[in-house]
C-alpha cells in the first residue's frame, strides 16, 4: 500500500479545528489533532453528497 499524503481541507483552516483530507481511492478525513484514532473513509459519490451538504 502506498502511503497517503495528508492535506488540511479548506473549510475548516479557519476555525481552528482542523481537519485533514487525503484523496484517492477513497477520500479519507481525520481530525489533525487525534490523527491516532483513525479515519472515516467516503467514496467519491459520499464525498461529493457531504461536500455538496456543506455548501448549503
Amino acid at each position: 500500500m502506498t502511503e497517503r499524503v495528508w492535506h488540511k481541507a479548506s473549510y475548516s483552516a479557519a476555525s481552528g479545528s482542523c481537519v485533514e483530507v487525503s484523496e484517492g481511492a477513497k477520500t479519507l478525513v481525520r481530525d489533525t489533532q487525534n490523527e491516532n484514532l483513525g479515519y472515516l473513509g467516503f467514496e467519491a459519490k459520499e464525498w461529493a453528497a457531504l461536500l455538496g451538504t456543506l455548501k448549503k
